[in-house]
């Protein structure tokens, strides 16, 4: 179960990306009026909060623990 969720997260994290850099390729090259990266900036900001609470809802369903380095 746990590869599951990392895989997941980590298919998250480059959409994350993947949205990031698109935005900025659009903020670059597209000289038009267009909303391109207006639509890309927006789905990365809704990608990173939808894993944000994603993390937080396995959180405190135990499914998976964080790691706490000051416990030994």
């Amino acid at each position: 179960m746990t590869l599951v969720i990392k895989i997941a997260v980590i298919l998250a994290m480059l959409a994350i990306v993947v949205s990031l850099f698109s935005g900025a390729f659009f903020l670059v090259r597209d000289r038009s009026n267009s909303r391109r990266v207006v639509r890309a900036l927006t789905w990365r900001i809704g990608l990173s909060v939808g894993l944000f609470l994603i993390l937080l809802l396995l959180i405190f369903a135990g499914i998976i623990e964080p790691h706490d380095p000051l416990r030994p």
